[in-house]
């Protein structure tokens, strides 16, 4: 049989486990403990609950950014398509055709010469042209650009000749192929009105460009149409907006801006544009996360040229289309949830955001009644756990008032004798009987169900048992205060642990007297199903009864195990090691729920090896190396332990009660007596021997007359005695 520390971990972590749960926290009267059950249980549901609200409306918002995306996009095709059909219907007329011809053969004859451009008849015929579409279009000029980018006309006479236009080379290079397409915007570099009809220079411009063909189809210039990107290509995009929060921008992939923003003026305050009349946030706002929200009055650290992108921004200037409804900083360092999408053909993106705090309000809200619910549950809980204190504190005040006034029931007490983990003995006295009793208290910290469970258990086994060497009950009760106790014979003498302590081993043969009434009192207790599972020196108590000395007494079957009892079975956990390491039985620390009356055996053994020799059989620094001993280890022999012989019997029987396998030892209490009976020591501890011991040792526990009787009527003494303990192992062997 081998067992780990491990193993002994996991069934002493067990058996702890099992004790917690068996506390009074979880008793029935621990009203406290369930408000905060509750509350856990309703926070654990809170949190199941919130993060399944949480992303359907994270799922929710997402879907509307999509469509508020998906529709403002739409619409901004098909304005972009629009304009790019209107500057291919004026570039397919012929008579555009035929004068832009002509200026381009102009072009190519003089390509330095601006005067010639502006004093050819070609441009007035043009200009006519182009004044009759400006009259009824709103469009800020109408040109044409030679393949090569200089500009061959336009309404106005500073632009003509300049080549120097700031539009993306792949606009040009559309038009090379045939194809109409839209700018993005960009400042332009000539004056032109503005909204108040003012003339300015760096105003935002776009163009929409469609190729002039020759005779043959082949392009030889672009019809450009001026547009005021602030006024056009922002209304597009402000076609769905979501609530107060929400705006559609675009922007190019350094990260500008290039429509207007709907937070202008907020843009003011916090210093992203010039805080002018005319300032305005196209083309001038980087989109750059500022890494703090800049709407409260904080200022980013970086400069803006050192600022990264906003997640956003950098997401779509990879090409990439997404929704990201967690949340990210925008340009302004306020936090927003957004959906993006990146035009290729027009070298821009379009973004769709709203801010986190308007987009999760009806979140928010749910949050906060959670949490204040929550918050009403702890405080009922407190306030129960508080009160239950105060109860719990007043019942154990009324409780010790009781036990302070000494008088429980018919039971007058007197001094307090000991405490053990269950409770504390007094002397006491039944008030009509005048009796001599040990009145056992339930502790008064430990008074729970569970606890007075095991209390009325620990009476109820012990009042089965008859025989005289186990100990007697009297009476069982309860006080209106709560206090539960019950009286038993009071002893009068030392536990076989204070015996060896204080006078050292025992001769063989008072230690056999002492041994047969041990095993006598197992013997019954197992032939009625009760197994004492703490067997030990401390529980054995020597005494004197009716004028007979060394008479033992068994105590304490507070740890019993009712083999039969189901009810019982359920007090006493499962997997839990009950007794005291130094006298433990293997199976007791391997699988301490089989345990049979074999396992006392092992027990009763180790008692006999401590009478002995004085020593326990294994001791150690730990109870796990104790208890790995016990296990793994053979015990050494009586007389090896002791460095003298031992009576081959009597070292027989006490190393058959240690043997590991419980099938090699005795199988019965019974059987116990009976070897011990055939040992050659057995009854030579005669009654004088045992009245003598006490007189010398114990004197104030045995009176002179009553040693003197003994003494006078020794002589007299006949095998009677002998007779009656054949007797005994009979009717023992018989019941067994």
């Amino acid at each position: 049989m081998n067992i780990s520390k491990t193993s002994l971990g996991r069934s002493f972590s067990h058996s702890i486990l099992k004790s917690f749960s068996r506390s009074r926290l979880f008793s029935k009267g621990s009203m406290w403990i369930w408000p905060i059950v509750g509350t856990i249980l309703l926070l654990i549901l809170g949190f199941m609950v919130r993060t399944v609200v949480e992303e359907s409306a994270r799922q929710t918002v997402a879907n509307i950014l999509q469509t508020i995306l998906d529709a403002d996009v739409a619409a901004l095709e098909i304005w972009l398509e629009r304009e790019e059909s209107l500057a291919e219907v004026m570039a397919e007329e012929p008579r555009v055709q035929k004068l832009t011809a002509e200026l381009v053969a102009l072009n190519q004859q003089k390509a330095d010469d601006r005067e010639a451009l502006l004093q050819s008849k070609t441009l007035v015929e043009l200009r006519e042209e182009f004044e009759s579409e400006l009259e009824h279009l709103n469009y800020l000029d109408i040109g044409l650009i030679s393949l090569q980018g200089r500009i061959l006309a336009s309404s106005r006479d500073e632009p003509i000749g300049r080549g120097d236009l700031p539009i993306q080379k792949s606009a040009l290079e559309a038009v090379r192929q045939g194809k109409a397409t839209v700018t993005r915007p960009f400042e332009s570099v000539f004056v032109r009105k503005d909204a108040t009809g003012e003339l300015k220079a760096g105003l935002p411009t776009m163009m929409a460009l469609a190729p002039v063909k020759d005779a043959d189809g082949k392009p030889i210039a672009a019809l450009s149409l001026l547009i005021r990107p602030e006024v056009n290509f922002t209304r597009i995009l402000s076609v769905a907006r979501a609530g107060s929060s929400g705006e559609t921008y675009a922007f190019d992939k350094e990260g500008a801006m290039l429509s207007q923003s709907r937070f202008d003026d907020d843009l003011k305050m916090i210093g992203l544009i010039p805080d002018r009349a005319d300032a305005q946030s196209i083309l001038n706002v980087q989109i750059r996360d500022p890494q703090v929200n800049m709407t409260e009055g904080k200022r980013p650290e970086l400069r803006l040229a050192e600022r990264p992108l906003t997640r956003m921004a950098a997401s779509a200037v990879q090409g990439e289309a997404g929704i990201d409804a967690n949340g990210y900083r925008d340009y302004r360092g306020v936090p927003v949830v957004g959906a993006w999408v990146w035009l290729p053909e027009y070298e821009f993106g379009v973004a769709t955001e709203m801010d986190v705090a308007e987009a999760f309000r009806p979140l928010y809200l749910l949050r906060y009644s959670f949490w204040g619910l929550f918050a009403l549950l702890a405080m009922g809980a407190i306030v129960i756990f508080i009160f239950t204190i105060i109860v719990a504190r007043k019942e154990q005040e009324t409780r010790r008032a009781v036990i302070k006034a000494k008088q429980l029931g018919q039971y007058a007490l007197e001094e307090k004798l000991g405490e053990g983990g269950m409770g504390v003995v007094y002397r006491g006295q039944h008030a009509m009987l005048r009796r001599p009793t040990a009145i056992k208290l339930l502790s008064i910290e430990k008074t729970t169900n569970e606890a007075v469970a095991r209390f009325e258990r620990e009476v109820q086994l012990t009042s089965q048992l008859n025989h005289p060497n186990t100990i007697a009950i009297y009476d069982y009760g309860r006080t209106p205060e709560g206090v539960f106790y019950y009286a038993m014979e009071l002893l009068d003498g030392i536990n076989l642990d204070d015996l060896v302590k204080r006078y050292g081993a025992l001769p063989e043969s008072r230690a056999i007297h002492l041994l047969k009434q041990i095993a006598g009192s197992l013997a019954e207790a197992h032939q009625l199903g009760v197994i004492h599972r703490d067997v030990k020196p401390a529980n054995i108590f020597l005494t004197h009864r009716g004028g007979v000395y060394d008479f033992i007494k068994l105590l304490d079957f507070g740890l019993v195990k009712a083999v039969d009892g189901r009810e019982q079975a359920s007090l006493t956990s499962t997997n839990s090691m009950a007794g005291t390491p130094m006298y433990l039985s293997p199976e007791g620390i391997n699988h301490p729920d089989a345990v049979d009356g074999r396992s006392d055996l092992y027990a009763f053994g180790a008692v006999a090896y401590y009478l002995l020799t004085g020593t326990t059989v294994f001791d150690g620094e730990s109870v796990i190396e104790i208890c790995m001993k016990h296990v793994q280890e053979q015990p050494q022999s009586l007389s090896e332990r002791l460095g003298k012989p031992v009576s081959a019997d009597l070292e027989q029987i006490v190393m058959q009660c240690l043997a590991k396998d419980p099938a090699q030892r005795p199988q019965t209490a019974g059987e116990v007596i009976l070897e011990l009976s055939k040992c050659d020591s057995d009854g030579q501890w005669s009654i004088l021997d045992a009245s003598q011991w006490w007189e010398q040792k114990m004197p104030g526990q045995a009176s002179q007359g009553q040693a003197t009787q003994i003494q006078s009527g020794i002589q007299a003494k006949t095998s009677s005695s002998s007779v009656a303990d054949a007797t005994l192992i009979m009717n023992l062997s018989q019941d067994e």
